[in-house]
Formats: structure tokens, sequence, C-alpha cells
């Protein structure tokens, strides 16, 4: 098998296995974190190999936010009750805002001056807001949907200028699925809260 095929191999794993996640994710299944791990991994090695560094380092953080997520959902309080879908607090939105952006700028910086990274400033940007979202989405708030549907939608024009057609393809499905994870998410979170 030559080194395209195994790149495409890879590539297909990945998808199947962060179609799995995103399913069990609006699931609120935590079994949706071992599949994001194992998509994650995978994607490492096809980033890498692409000169989308920020991209390589993000879904490092994936792994680790993977890890954290399943910890998490699998963690009860003293009431046996684990972790709810919640609204974010404003200062909570505005200091995910504010890292995201000093993230995205600090990234492209450094990959502008030392590496040969394609499109550093657009790919640390998509990058360093997924590490948001990817906290957000972890502890359970809505408007981790809303920062996903901005980075997916982004995501799929950096994905087709490195002729990641099949990565193009999952971003496509994330960010339909992006909007059916904010309703979701928004309903189950109604279903809780008591109306006056």
């Amino acid at each position: 098998m030559n080194a395209e095929n195994i790149a495409l191999s890879i590539e297909i794993m990945a998808v199947v296995f962060g179609l799995a996640y995103l399913y069990f994710l609006i699931k609120e299944k935590r079994i949706c974190w071992l599949f994001g791990i194992a998509s994650s991994l995978l994607s490492i090695i096809l980033f890498y190999q692409n000169n989308l560094y920020s991209e390589a380092i993000l879904f490092v953080y994936y792994v680790i936010i993977g890890v954290y997520g399943f910890w998490l959902w699998t963690t009860r309080d003293g009431q046996n009750t684990s972790i709810t879908i919640v609204k974010i607090p404003k200062k909570t939105l505005w200091v995910s805002i504010v890292l995201g952006a000093l993230g995205a700028i600090s990234l492209g910086w450094f990959f502008t001056n030392f590496t040969d990274a394609d499109s550093p400033y657009f790919d640390a940007t998509t990058t360093a807001f997924s590490f948001v979202a990817s906290y957000l989405e972890v502890k359970k708030y809505i408007a981790a949907w809303l920062f996903w549907i901005v980075i997916n939608g982004a995501t799929i024009f950096l994905y087709l200028t490195k002729d990641l057609n099949i990565y193009t393809l999952l971003t496509i499905v994330y960010f339909g699925f992006s909007f059916y994870g904010f309703w979701n998410w928004r309903e189950k979170y109604r279903d809780t809260v008591p109306q006056p």
C-alpha cells in the first residue's frame, strides 16, 4: 500500500470515528469521548503531514480534552447527579472570546515567523476558538454549539484549500449537526428549567 492510500485510509477511519463522536455527543453519551480521542489521534498524523501545524496541535488538545470529558461526564457529585446542560454565564462567554482572539493572534504570529505553515492566521483562528469551544462543550454550555457553527463553517474553506476532501465533507456534516446540536441541547435545557 503506497503512502497516498495509507493517508486516505487514516482519513476515512478518522472521519468514521469523528461521526460516531458527534452522534454520541449530541445524545450526551460519555462514549463520545472515546471515539473523539481515536479520531483525534489519527487526525494528528494527517495534519502534520499537510503542514497544518495549528490543526495538529488542536487535535493533541482534543485527545487531552477527550480524556477530561470522559472523566467529567463519568463523575457524579454528592447527590449522584452528573453534569447537566446549562447556559453560559456572560463573564465566561466574554473570557472565552478574548482567550480565543489572543490565542489566534499568538499562534498565527508564531507559525508565520517560525514555520512553513500554510494559512497561519486562518488556521490559528479556527484552532484557537476550537480550543475554547471544546472546553465549553465538556462543560455542557449550550453556547459551545454556536462557536462550532462559526468554526466549522470557516474550517470547510481551510480544508478545501488543502484538498482534504473527506475532512471537508466531515466538516460539512459537523456544520449541519452543529445547528442540530444547538437546537437539541437548548430544548433539553428548556425541559429542565421550570417555566414561569
